[in-house]
């Protein structure tokens, strides 16, 4: 058996002397793979760190779905609170009073306090009723009543406490008729006026309407009466002759001038009315 003097591969086994440079390189390999070792291990265990606290999340926010779903359901802070009751409506358990009455302001002179007078009930030159135009001829305001009327009417509007008779002519085509308002302090003593008329009342001439419905010419008369106003009408043609139940413009003058009248008098009870409601309400 030879010897040799080793070389560069020979070992302490041999008896030669060790390659100090690569048993140096052989210790530095084995600290490089210690190295990345511990490195791999820290990865591994910040992952699975980080899957524990992503379960528990899960978890927090229900079972089977995902975090972001869960988190996207939750109410902001503008979003109203669901499953509360509705509050109940809230009524008053008073009642509004009813609207006054327009009847009730002219039914008593302690509530009619608008003026009376010729302007209050027939203001207009001119009125027009169903196409028909009329135009106001003379007008009177007395409170001599009986003055104003023919038969046995004066003497009804006395016993009734007649207060003043307001009349007002309107004409059209030679037919006139004069409309005459009696006033009363109360609206029962105006419908019994109504009621009993006999007679009637004067027909009033001047203003461009001639004299008619006088010295025994015959003419429509008619009584109403509407709170505590009577009011009455003489109508007939302004040539002098007899009116017949025939002749149509006698009776359509004669309702629309009663019908003006009515008119003009609930008027006057709106008007009261309304004001009273605005002050209710204010």
């Amino acid at each position: 058996m030879s010897f040799g003097d080793g070389g560069p591969s020979g070992g302490p086994g041999n008896g030669g002397t060790p390659d100090w440079e690569a048993l140096a390189d052989a210790s530095a390999a084995r600290a490089r793979r210690k190295k990345w070792l511990l490195i791999g291990g820290g990865a591994l265990a910040t992952a699975a760190v980080a899957a524990v606290v992503a379960t528990a999340v899960i978890s927090a926010n229900g079972s089977g779905g995902r975090a972001g779903e869960h988190a996207s359901e939750l109410p902001t802070a503008d979003d109203p609170p669901t499953g509360l009751p509705a509050p109940d409506p809230s009524f008053s358990s008073v009642a509004p009073p009813p609207p006054p009455d327009p009847r009730d302001y002219i039914a008593d002179v302690k509530k009619d306090r608008l003026p009376v007078d010729v302007d209050a009930f027939f203001p207009d030159a001119e009125l027009t009723a169903g196409g028909r135009t009329y135009a106001r001829g003379a007008t009177h305001r007395t409170e001599q009543c009986a003055a104003t009327t023919q038969g046995a009417l004066g003497a009804i509007l006395t016993a009734n406490g007649c207060d003043q008779v307001i009349r007002a002519t309107y004409s059209r085509d030679g037919v006139a008729v004069t409309v005459g308002i009696a006033v009363f302090d109360t609206e029962a003593r105006a419908k019994r006026a109504a009621r009993l008329a006999t007679g009637g009342l004067a027909s009033l001439s001047g203003s461009g309407v001639p004299v008619f419905c006088r010295d025994g010419v015959i003419c429509r008369r008619t009584a109403n009466s509407y709170g505590r106003y009577a009011y009455f009408t003489v109508g007939g043609f302004t040539d002098g002759r007899n009116a017949t139940k025939a002749d149509k413009d006698v009776y359509t003058t004669g309702d629309d001038l009663t019908d003006y009248t009515f008119r003009r008098i609930r008027h006057r009870g709106e008007v009261q009315a309304s004001a009273a409601a605005d002050i209710t309400t204010t």
